[in-house]
């Protein structure tokens, strides 16, 4: 029993690192293309804030992921070893592209296949929570993110110039970017450490026996195991990503970046905090991104950009990857009769 109790921790931690890679861009990419912040130090300080994010705050989403979606009883070892490995090599492709993915939505197309599989899937969740969610986040992120940036960031930096510069270049504004930064990793602690941590601790609570006034304990100990490979994983994928989105789409501003981090960081801690729905950072922070860009050099000249087009793309692909290979494990391992290990 000891050997498959192992695995899904194994993959579980594996998993952890490829989403430090994919979350380092989004949290830290604003700080890094205005030049606040050493590439250097990126990874501890992403690590420790996603650590806090989650112990603090990440419960809720943890339980959408772990039981919100799938009747919690099918979570066996063999089927959360499946939902995660399938996220991992669907993140794994991502990262080596140098493409920030969406680790959340990787992982709710992964359980939704064995979900659809054993006919327990909660369409009333996904298509009234979740989804939505997916759709209008992002879109808040633009549309705040442009309004801001086309009428009254812009205005002010055409009526005095200098007195921008000489704001952009103060130590108060260089210690609220790297404040921001720390605020979106603490967002992604709340969230994205949830996929990993959440299908953990149902299988553990499930195959333990664990009462329900323990589970918390159980919830505790995955996030405490999950959490810390954030900041590895950071150090291993990060650096490319960070380069794609924090040099590579558009030269940030100083006050561009407090703008771009504080949007899509509120927006995740919503979606955490009050609904516990597992949310894609990478494109709330692209979206602000995006918006910001549209606002300063007009939509043509931004969505020409070949990066971003890579990214579309990536979205849509990299999810898919994670439904089509957990469907088709799961249905191997039906045949196979390991389903219930």
């Amino acid at each position: 029993m000891l050997i498959p109790f192992i695995i899904p921790f194994i993959i579980a931690i594996f998993l952890s690192l490829n989403m430090g890679g994919s979350g380092t861009g989004p949290a830290f990419s604003a700080a890094f293309g205005a030049n606040i912040i050493k590439q250097s130090l990126i990874s501890g300080l992403f690590g420790i804030a996603v650590f806090i994010g989650a112990i603090v705050g990440g419960e809720e989403t943890a339980k959408t992921v772990g039981k919100g979606l799938i009747n919690p009883n099918l979570m066996s070892f063999t089927v959360v070893s499946i939902i995660l490995f399938s996220v991992s090599i669907s993140l794994l492709i991502a990262n080596l592209f140098g493409i920030p993915q969406s680790t959340s939505q990787s992982t709710v197309l992964a359980i939704i296949a064995p979900a659809i599989y054993f006919n327990s899937l909660n369409s009333d969740k996904l298509l009234f929570e979740v989804l939505p969610t997916w759709f209008i986040m992002p879109i808040a992120a633009f549309v705040i993110s442009f309004i801001i940036g086309k009428y009254i960031y812009k205005p002010i930096r055409k009526k005095g110039y200098t007195i921008s510069k000489r704001v952009n270049n103060s130590p108060i504004v260089k210690g609220l970017i790297l404040l921001m930064s720390l605020y979106v990793a603490f967002s992604i602690g709340t969230n994205n450490v949830a996929n990993a941590a959440g299908p953990l601790a149902t299988m553990a609570s499930n195959e333990l026996n664990i009462a329900q006034n323990h589970a918390a304990h159980v919830m505790i100990l995955a996030t405490l195991i999950v959490a810390p490979s954030f900041g590895i994983g950071s150090s291993f994928f990060g650096n490319k990503i960070l380069h794609k989105t924090g040099k590579d789409i558009i030269l940030f501003g100083r006050i561009e970046a407090v703008i771009i981090a504080f949007i899509s960081g509120s927006l995740l801690l919503t979606a955490s905090l009050i609904k516990g729905i597992p949310t894609s950072l990478v494109q709330l922070n692209v979206a602000a991104i995006i918006g910001i860009g549209v606002a300063k050099l007009g939509a043509k000249n931004i969505f020409r950009k070949t990066e971003v087009n890579k990214f579309f793309v990536m979205w849509l692909v990299s999810p898919l990857i994670a439904f089509i290979l957990s469907l088709g494990l799961i249905y191997l391992a039906d045949k196979i009769n390991i389903l219930y290990l």
